[in-house]
């Protein structure tokens, strides 16, 4: 599994050095590469080529759209760092990028992050049919506004210290993580002109993944060291933060994963041994440190 996902980190990052070093240099260029590289564990792009397994999609073209995704990752990651979001000063064991380069060029260097998903998506290396193209910037985007990652976070923001239903963390959660793996997933199908119905199945099991990886994430706080996951650890109590840890407890959260994981098998085992990639990576996220 490490060594799958080195080889995802390795080849994203050549592409995203390669697509930065064609464009002008400007003073932004410093921080961007600084919250890209090295990146994380490319756990979204390791969906995202496992979903394309499923269909046979070529490697090349969903690596390309995998560093798309890490580019909106980084932008959400330096945003959600700043101290008036949730006010991180470590992200992958070293200084957030606010705290590095200052809270203005933070945020610039995540917007030009987040538009630089919608270049490569639009750009000649991606080689698929212009209709194919506009699919994919407008999924992206959809996952990345009010209506994905930032709407997320709003709501992430205003549930601090109120007593929150779980539908309503289920669906800040989604929001937050689960719209961008939702997009890994329906990625594949996009390229393959697949129906609407099928679109949406694939689309739902993202979002269960999204909100697999953020309870994980919530465990990681919980219980884990600020060492091993590279960022401060056991926050979320001490901002008040709504999580299903804080619902559920801590056991009845990694049963409630366990089933996400079931269900997610029940609803891929009809393409059997091409699954299991996928299915080996929903466990690694469910039992990582970091």
């Amino acid at each position: 599994m490490q060594k799958q996902l080195n080889k995802i980190a390795k080849d994203t990052n050549f592409f995203l050095k390669k697509f930065i070093k064609k464009q002008n240099k400007t003073e932004l260029i410093t921080p961007m590469q600084y919250a890209l590289f090295p990146g994380g564990k490319k756990i979204r792009s390791k969906i995202l080529i496992d979903i394309g397994l499923l269909f046979n999609l070529d490697y090349k073209k969903l690596i390309i759209i995998g560093s798309a995704v890490e580019c909106i990752h980084a932008y959400s990651l330096i945003h959600d760092d700043l101290p008036c979001m949730d006010n991180d000063p470590i992200r992958r064991g070293k200084a957030s990028t606010h705290v590095k380069f200052g809270e203005s060029t933070a945020v610039l260097a995540g917007n030009s992050l987040l538009t630089m998903a919608f270049e490569i998506l639009s750009s000649p290396s991606l080689k698929v049919k212009e209709n194919i193209k506009n699919n994919l910037i407008n999924k992206i985007s959809e996952c990345s506004g009010h209506l994905g990652i930032a709407g997320g976070q709003y709501l992430d923001l205003s549930f601090e210290h109120k007593k929150i239903s779980k539908k309503k963390i289920v669906e800040m959660e989604i929001k937050k993580t689960g719209k961008l793996f939702s997009f890994c997933c329906i990625a594949p199908l996009i390229l393959k002109n697949k129906s609407k119905k099928e679109i949406k199945k694939f689309e739902n099991i993202g979002a269960k993944i999204g909100l697999l990886f953020q309870v994980a994430d919530d465990l990681i706080d919980f219980k884990g060291k600020s060492s091993v996951a590279g960022k401060r650890t056991k926050k979320d109590q001490k901002q008040g933060k709504a999580t299903l840890i804080s619902l559920l407890g801590y056991k009845n959260t990694i049963k409630y994963s366990q089933n996400i994981i079931l269900e997610i098998k029940k609803k891929t085992d009809k393409y059997g041994f091409k699954s299991k990639k996928l299915l080996e990576t929903l466990n690694y996220i469910l039992n990582r440190k970091k």
